[in-house]
């Protein structure tokens, strides 16, 4: 049987979109599951180890929300499902996909695989293989960007950090202690609530008593937040209000995206948990198509430049998968490097 929670309303039209922005959105989105549909078959040929976590279906949170921060200087802090977070906060996918890989040129050189992406010259806090880990490391940097703002006198320091983490997360200790401290201090963070339906094979509606997530900002007198996760423009609208806020010192906001992962839990899931018909629900619902067809409705793009954009992301991937496959393995004698904080 399919619990389903009644989406709020939002009206494309005032969304006030361009050409050019929708479809630096929709190469977004595109860009993120096709390479999450090469990272499988992948996995299944030997080129990857371990864990690996998909995307697929999540899309418009990773492209709503990130695109509506600035690139290369506001923080993004992903989870263990942090490739499409990394694409979108603009690491070449090469490097992604080398890092899949374990290879040197990977943007972890190699020592994270698909579970820890980073990138200091992007952003990218990294993905993190706890559950909720990368929540208060999302508060520090929320925290260091106000500190040097009124402490050091920074007028400059008035980045933004969005917090990803999805509904399993939401029952852990850390959320609710980073969320006081976030409210209290009034940090610059979004806490971005990927709110999946399930936390491996455990049903959100089963664990915790409370199931709408965004509800419970207001214990804090935080600004809570529901919307579409399935829909880039409502999630790119509520997202917006929200940098605003906290570039404007008025602290954070809890927005849960109500979204759906496409594919099992990890590659190793066989997926037996859900049903036919919750799956079949979810993706008649399939975010890219949902935008694709928006675009052309609204005659901001044809359905040929949407096609010539896939073909473009496609060329972009196949790239990146000779580039990791080309690509040497990390050298042996560096095993100990990145410890450490090296001298510049």
């Amino acid at each position: 049987m399919i619990q389903e929670r009644t989406l709020p309303d939002f009206n494309a039209t005032t969304a006030q979109i361009t050409k050019e922005e929708g479809l630096r959105i929709y190469e977004d989105m595109v860009l993120g599951r096709l390479f999450e549909d090469k990272c499988a078959e992948m996995y299944y040929r030997g080129k990857m180890f371990g864990f690996v976590h998909l995307y697929n279906g999540q899309e418009a949170v990773a492209s709503g929300v990130i695109k509506a921060m600035r690139p290369g200087e506001d923080f993004v802090c992903s989870t263990y499902r942090d490739h499409v977070h990394a694409l979108s906060a603009g690491v070449p996918a090469k490097e992604v996909m080398a890092e899949l890989f374990g290879k040197a040129t990977g943007c972890s050189k190699g020592r994270g695989g698909s579970m820890h992406m980073f990138s200091a010259e992007h952003r990218l806090l990294g993905g993190y293989a706890f559950v909720a880990e990368g929540i208060p490391v999302a508060a520090g940097a929320a925290f260091q960007t106000k500190y040097r703002r009124e402490v050091m006198g920074d007028e400059t320091a008035d980045q933004v950090t969005a917090a990803f983490f999805g509904d399993g997360a939401c029952n852990n200790g850390q959320f609710y202690e980073t969320l006081n401290m976030a409210a209290l201090w009034k940090l610059p963070i979004i806490f971005v609530v990927e709110n999946n339906k399930w936390a491996i094979g455990m049903s959100h509606e089963r664990a915790t008593s409370v199931p709408e997530i965004y509800k419970k900002a207001s214990a804090f007198g935080m600004v809570g937040v529901e919307v579409d996760g399935m829909d880039v423009l409502a999630v790119r609208s509520v997202a917006t209000d929200a940098v605003l806020r906290a570039r404007a010192g008025e602290g954070p906001t809890l927005i849960e995206a109500l979204t759906y992962r496409f594919r099992g839990h990890s590659l190793a899931d066989p997926d037996e948990m859900r049903s036919k018909e919750e799956k079949e629900f979810w993706f008649s619902r399939d975010p890219i198509k949902k935008f694709a067809a928006y675009l052309v409705e609204q005659n901001l793009a044809s359905q040929e430049e949407l096609k010539n954009i896939d073909r473009k992301i496609q060329a972009t991937i196949d790239e990146a998968v000779q580039f990791a496959e080309s690509s040497p393995e990390p050298d042996p004698g560096e095993l100990y490097r990145f410890i450490f904080a090296e001298d510049e």
